[in-house]
């Protein structure tokens, strides 16, 4: 009788202990399933941040796009004003040597027209006066 009293009480250890394994193991794989459910949370929500942010880098590419278009046309647009300015600085250049040109001209014209009508005064005048010398 000693021998079933023994069997009985090391069966009900045995199986009490397998019971404790059991209830570990399952709380473990509880913990593991909410672990699981909150990773796969996480990743949907990261999915949708990245997804988010893809769009706002396609939207700012676009943008970055048309600004750099912007710039290069402004840059266009500023050399074309440069060249215009420089052209326009040289034809100015060109006339007022023209110009300046013309005026000496005529001044020598004007110069040679005073000193021929100067001669043409002194052969008239007589050479006794004063004032004429």
């Amino acid at each position: 009788m000693k021998l079933v009293v023994v069997l009985t009480f090391s069966s009900m250890a045995v199986m009490a202990v397998m019971i404790l394994q059991t209830v570990r193991q399952e709380l473990q794989l509880r913990h593991l399933r909410t672990r699981t459910v909150e990773h796969l949370a996480d990743s949907k929500r990261g999915e949708r941040v990245i997804t988010l942010i893809k769009s706002q880098i396609k939207e700012l590419e676009t943008n970055l796009a048309s600004v750099m278009g912007r710039v290069d046309e402004l840059k266009k647009r500023k050399a074309a004003a440069e060249k215009a300015e420089q052209e326009h600085q040289k034809r100015l250049q060109a006339s007022h040597y023209f110009l300046l040109r013309k005026a000496e001209e005529e001044m020598q014209n004007v110069k040679q027209h005073i000193l021929d009508r100067d001669k043409a005064v002194c052969i008239f005048a007589d050479p006794s006066f004063a004032e004429v010398r």
